[in-house]
């Protein structure tokens, strides 16, 4: 039976015309933002088998009909040909790779102190392993502290500025690191290091869910932290031969990695300041006019509105959302397990029995797995859908791991548990994916995102602190730990899909007429259908 719309028409302040069915034309002025009515439809089928996005928004008297089924998903959508030249722009010239190199570096020098761990720096500096664990939790407390501060920044000013300030300023606090000879010199720089990576990732998030489709949004994410198993596959090659500089021109190994990565990375911010792309409508893109349109299409897609003004209403609406303590509760359970294979797993490597060198060159494979595990989460998101229910999957081969890494006694069946550990990073990207999909208004997606990295600080500053001095190399209890924090995520998860679900179907049985305004909230919004 056919399904029938209701149609709302979006008009400037110019004057329209909209030819109705019967052949008339009807001329009216409008104000900026008015929405009326402007063409009704008889309903003549029920709701259960898709919802209809009841409007149909424009900026210049154009008709949308954009539907969705109960599991969010975007139907009867033909991608036009000026839309996939488009996407092709901002995927491998402008957005990109630009995110691509920026959370390579991002990743790759925070994660620094692991290759230096085999490199040096603990006698250096005398450090036990407990010191060298306060060395990987301050990055977090710092990370922790600017979260409040960068929500603002990032409303406030444009993410080029932004992005491009603080990276050059850890840069440079990488590149002073050389200089640390003690616990409390290099305690000081890594809290100002994760002081100013701290608005990264939250930024990386907006500029995909301002800049694509919600459709198109998890493998862009995906590729964010692809980028980090890549730098971690990269930066163990890296690693091994920079270990072949220790002692040129009177430096450590480690010394010459903080040097070298800390010069690419002012580069590199200094770039970002002056050429990244922020936004839809950046200069930079030089849309035609059919650009124009459908990017206008793409914004209302993926519900995101740029807004200066800090909204305390959507930072309130989330307060009342379980789900917003679901996913930061599951952000932070599945970062322990990430500050602890970021920190240990060179010294974990090491105490099969390996070498130095050789445990940094077999985190190559752990890299590797960790982009495989990623790209076959976001392949399947894209085609299938099932966000959180494909998370659960991923953390469920993380225990699997993490079983064969503390439980089997041969080594290279330790190996093997070691590398499918990573594919928590799938678990965590996917919960990423479901929030930027399903999260609309500009300061509630902020204020999401900013949240989701403070308890992800959280996850990775206590993480260290399971790996206890007595169980190393394998640090049993700690994997233990890590363990369990998946499992507990997995029933979140199922629980957070479970609400989502039960707020869609009621949605679609009781579709809404409504006046649609710039930067409404998925609450807000009674027709937004959420991404399951």
């Amino acid at each position: 039976m056919e399904e029938k719309t209701e149609y709302y028409t979006t008009t400037t302040t110019t004057t329209t015309t909209t030819t109705h069915q019967n052949g008339s034309e009807m001329s009216d002025s409008k104000t900026e933002h008015e929405v009326i009515l402007d063409e009704k439809i008889e309903q003549m089928s029920h709701h259960s088998s898709s919802a209809n996005v009841d409007v149909a928004a424009t900026e210049k008297g154009q008709e949308i009909n954009e539907e969705y089924d109960e599991h969010g998903n975007q139907i009867n959508f033909v991608m036009s040909e000026t839309e996939i030249k488009l996407v092709r722009k901002l995927d491998y010239i402008y957005v990109m790779p630009y995110v691509a190199v920026l959370n390579f570096l991002q990743f790759f020098d925070k994660s620094a102190l692991n290759y230096s761990s085999v490199l040096g720096i603990r006698e250096t500096a005398s450090l036990d392993l407990k010191q060298f664990s306060w060395l990987s939790s301050i990055f977090y407390l710092g990370y922790l502290l600017f979260q409040g501060p960068s929500m603002v920044l990032i409303q406030k000013l444009t993410l080029k500025k932004y992005i491009g300030s603080v990276i050059v300023l850890w840069g440079l606090v990488l590149l002073l690191t050389f200089l640390g000879h003690t616990f409390s010199q290099l305690a000081a720089l890594r809290f100002l290091l994760g002081f100013f990576e701290a608005g990264i990732y939250p930024c990386c998030i907006m500029l995909i869910s301002s800049l694509y489709r919600r459709k198109e949004q998890a493998g862009r994410i995906g590729i964010v932290y692809i980028c980090n198993g890549v730098a971690m596959a990269f930066g163990g090659l890296i690693g091994y031969g920079i270990g072949y500089m220790d002692g040129a021109g009177g430096l450590r190994a480690w010394q010459w990695i903080m040097i070298i990565l800390g010069a690419i990375t002012i580069l590199f911010g200094i770039i970002s300041f002056l050429f990244m792309v922020d936004n839809p409508k950046a200069n930079v893109l030089k849309l035609t006019p059919e650009e124009e349109k459908v990017v206008e299409s793409r914004m209302r897609d993926n519900a995101v509105v740029r807004s200066r003004e800090i909204k305390f209403a959507h930072i309130l609406e989330s307060l009342k959302e379980p789900r917003f303590y679901i996913f930061c509760l599951c952000s932070m359970l599945i970062n322990f397990q990430n500050s602890v294979l970021n920190t240990y797993s060179s010294i974990i490597t090491k105490g099969f029995g390996f070498t130095s060198l050789n445990a940094i060159l077999l985190t190559i494979p752990s890299g590797v797995t960790d982009c495989f595990f990623i790209i076959i989460a976001v392949w399947y998101n894209r085609r299938y859908g099932n966000t959180l229910y494909s998370a659960c999957v991923f953390l469920f081969i993380a225990i699997i791991g993490i079983l064969l890494l503390v439980v089997i006694p041969v080594a290279k069946a330790k190996l093997l548990g070691l590398y499918l550990t990573w594919a928590y990073a799938a678990g965590y990207v996917l919960l990423l994916v479901a929030v930027a999909n399903n999260v609309a208004g500009y300061t509630k997606k902020v204020f999401y995102s900013s949240s989701i990295m403070v308890f992800y600080t959280f996850g990775n500053f206590i993480g260290p602190f399971l790996m206890v001095d007595n169980q190393a190399p394998l640090f049993v209890g700690g994997m233990v730990g890590c363990m369990v924090a998946n499992a507990a995520t997995i029933v979140l998860f199922i629980y957070a899909r479970w609400v989502m679900a039960k707020e869609n179907r009621r949605r679609i049985a009781n579709p809404v007429e409504m006046i649609v305004t710039s930067d409404m909230t998925d609450f807000e919004n009674k027709n937004f259908i959420y991404r399951l």
